[in-house]
């Protein structure tokens, strides 16, 4: 039995422009872009809390949190997050750090009665061999990508968390599964940045110090899916307006009724192929080498994200033209 809907004109859900909207992580590279995109959309209420302010790994900070501010709407986005080499160092933290912050906020949710709250995953959710592109309902059908298994398992918990709440206690509680994420407020530390802020860096400095030769990671030939973090900002604006729990769910083969649903661009790329993207936007004219002793990672990501387009978001702002703003925003936060 498919639960989805097929009909694209939803209605919105009417969300009050003054509702009191809690957005968990609003510092970071995607809270940053839904806390601008709501405001865009003309809401006024906004809650954010920087970590000093709300350690969200306490659940009784979590819960005090809650019971103050009371928020009628929660975007979970908040998280421990990084590259090949951070989820291979940190496999611990990643693991707990990011299962306590879902485990606490999502509980706080429902036992405060927000009305609807949106969780943000990650498309490493999925198998490491999953079929091409990825759908909703690949979840959990094979082994998941080693290098970031803890952080997988961690944003798996919190999607069956949010579809064990929605069928015991009728909440309202959707999943979104965004591709590789980049764009203005991204992490751009040498060691625990994704792929696209560290060749930004890289290649930066290398053209800076007038290095002739940078030598990346891996093979090059891995397929990688990106978007830019306003475009999921936007998609997670429509998700809070036009859709609700029945509009997403579907049932797998094994009768489990799930409620994700993937975002991405539908475009890919190698990486080499954005390298050699990268280089061109920062000037960088060297050698780009490549060590193949080096991890390469799952072999193909795309993600299927027809659900979310029948539904009626399609992304605007393509790789090239993102880069250059990315680029843009890592010499004026990083370079000054």
């Amino acid at each position: 039995m498919n639960l989805q809907t097929t009909d694209s004109k939803l209605q919105t859900s009417g969300i009050a422009k003054g509702s009191r909207i809690y957005v968990a992580g609003h510092r970071g590279l995607v809270g940053s872009g839904i806390w601008r995109a709501l405001e865009r959309h003309g809401y006024s209420n906004l809650i954010g809390k920087t970590h000093d302010e709300l350690d969200l790994i306490s659940q009784q900070a979590v819960n005090d949190f809650f019971a103050a501010e009371k928020p009628e709407y929660v975007v979970l986005v908040a998280a421990k997050v990084g590259g090949i080499v951070a989820n291979s160092t940190y496999r611990g933290q990643f693991i707990y750090e990011n299962m306590m912050i879902e485990m606490n906020v999502i509980h706080a949710a429902k036992e405060h009665g927000v009305k609807k709250l949106l969780f943000l995953g990650s498309s490493c959710i999925y198998p490491k061999m999953a079929p091409q592109p990825m759908l909703e309902e690949h979840l959990l059908t094979g082994p998941l990508e080693p290098t970031n298994e803890p952080y997988a398992i961690a944003k798996i918990a919190g999607i069956r968390l949010c579809d064990a709440y929605n069928r015991q206690y009728g909440t309202d509680f959707i999943s979104a599964m965004p591709t590789n994420m980049y764009g203005p407020g991204d992490n751009y530390h040498p060691q625990n940045s994704h792929v696209l802020p560290a060749f930004i860096r890289r290649f930066h400095e290398a053209k800076e110090q007038g290095v002739e030769k940078v030598e990346c990671w891996g093979s090059g030939s891995p397929l990688r899916e990106f978007l830019y973090s306003d475009d999921l900002a936007e998609a997670c604006v429509f998700l809070l307006e036009n859709t609700s729990y029945a509009d997403v769910a579907f049932e797998d083969e094994t009768g489990t009724v799930q409620s994700h649903v993937n975002v991405g661009s539908g475009k890919e790329v190698t990486i080499k192929e954005l390298a050699e993207t990268v280089a061109a936007v920062v000037g960088y004219e060297g050698i780009i080498e490549w060590d193949a002793s080096k991890p390469d990672g799952t072999p193909r990501k795309l993600m299927d994200s027809s659900k979310l387009r029948k539904l009626g978001w399609e992304p605007k702002i393509e790789l090239r033209e993102g880069i250059v703003r990315a680029y843009a925003d890592f010499k004026e936060r990083c370079c000054t």
